[in-house]
């Protein structure tokens, strides 16, 4: 609850008309004062009192690519039983405030408000909550309250078209990795025989030698699994427009473009952030369980934690999670190539793209394949001359 200007002003006079009316016995002065201080009190009675507001929202849609348009549909309705007098409601979109008409609202009727959300940018945009404030006939008190609760919308970096498709690795029995065409399947391990497994599956030579029966066990090793790596350090993108690091931007939407081109395609891909993800705007916690890729990168952050990419590169090591690598980075990022460049022995295929550089990447940096590029458009056009991986 908060006391107006003009409230502060007549509770000051009521205790001034008090205080001179009692010292000096002049009963008008005392009956002024007692009057201000009524008109204070019964102001702060009146803003206290809690209208019954019910708020629904709609976004249409709530998860869009950045620069399509998205609107948001509010409905506010009186459930109380009495008329909802000077009631003043504005409703939060992001950093924009929409006024809200539900001045003399009648009881079982609702006000409706239909609006854009803001595009323009990659993010999560946060609406709401309604901000209701009541007012007194005479301005003296003011009480806001928040009605509803708030809705985000995801803007969803652009997505490029992407026809490349990366082999898979088939690894032999002899234990060289080769490249194979998709779609053929490989021996992966063995285990003991369990009934109901085909006869055919059995491997013959190792039973003999163990003395017991052993399957064989056969996977798709041909399906390229991708490990998709932004780096989210602000250290890689140093470069500002506005406040806000377009190559960072370009990684994102290149990484929104694989990750769409191989669920298209029905491979497997992981997208990981060389720092942990921040948490999504609402205090959502750990954005990365809990959310898509898509849902991820539109809520990714620059870290402030510059040697990331050090422990990123450990956990890639021992983990092994595919055998594509494909690291995304802006300007500041290529001096840190190098610990990209010591996976190759754990992921037989590593592709790093480059963002926003005024200069090309020098040839053969790390021994790695390079793609630089300006934006995420830049990159989509390139990516087909990366077949050799």
């Amino acid at each position: 609850m908060g006391i107006t200007a003009r409230g502060i002003g007549l509770l000051v006079a009521a205790v001034v008309l008090l205080g001179v009316g009692f010292r000096f016995a002049y009963p008008e002065l005392t009956l002024l004062g007692a009057a201000a201080g009524a008109a204070v009190g019964y102001a702060a009675l009146v803003a206290a009192w809690r209208p019954r507001l019910t708020v629904t929202r709609h976004a249409d849609p709530d998860r869009v690519a950045r620069g399509e348009p998205a609107s948001m549909t509010l409905t506010v309705r009186n459930a109380g039983r009495l008329r909802s007098a000077n009631l003043l409601a504005e409703d939060r979109c992001g950093e924009r405030i929409v006024p809200v008409p539900v001045l003399r609202l009648r009881p079982g009727r609702d006000t409706e408000v239909r609006y854009d959300v803001p595009t323009h940018r990659r993010g999560v945009v946060p609406v709401g909550p309604l901000r209701v404030t009541r007012r007194d006939p005479l301005g003296l008190v003011a009480l806001a309250r928040p009605y509803g609760a708030a809705v985000p919308v995801w803007v969803y970096p652009r997505v490029h078209p992407l026809t490349a498709v990366p082999r898979g690795a088939g690894r032999s029995l002899d234990g060289r990795v080769d490249g194979v065409p998709h779609g053929s399947i490989t021996f992966d391990s063995l285990r003991e025989y369990v009934v109901g497994d085909e006869l055919r599956r059995v491997h013959w030579r190792t039973s003999a030698r163990v003395g017991e029966l052993m399957v064989r066990e056969n996977v798709d090793t041909s399906l390229p699994h991708l490990i998709v790596l932004l780096d989210n350090r602000a250290v890689a993108h140093p470069q500002r427009v506005g406040g806000v690091a377009e190559s960072f931007e370009s990684a994102c939407e290149a990484a929104a473009s694989i990750v769409t081109a191989a669920h298209r395609a029905d491979l497997p891909v992981v997208l990981l952030f060389a720092d942990a993800e921040p948490a999504a705007p609402g205090g959502t916690p750990d954005v990365g369980s809990a959310l898509g890729p898509l849902d991820r990168l539109a809520a990714a952050a620059l870290s402030d934690a510059d040697e990331a990419i050090r422990a990123a590169a450990t956990r890639l090591r021992q983990d092994r999670l595919g055998d594509t690598l494909i690291f995304l980075t802006g300007p500041g990022g290529r001096d840190d190539l190098g610990h990209v460049g010591a996976l190759r022995g754990a992921y037989p295929s590593v592709v790093v793209g480059v963002f926003g550089a005024p200069e090309p990447t020098p040839p053969g940096a790390a021994g790695l394949v390079v793609v630089d590029a300006a934006d995420g458009a830049q990159f989509a056009a390139e990516w087909d001359g990366v077949r050799r991986w």
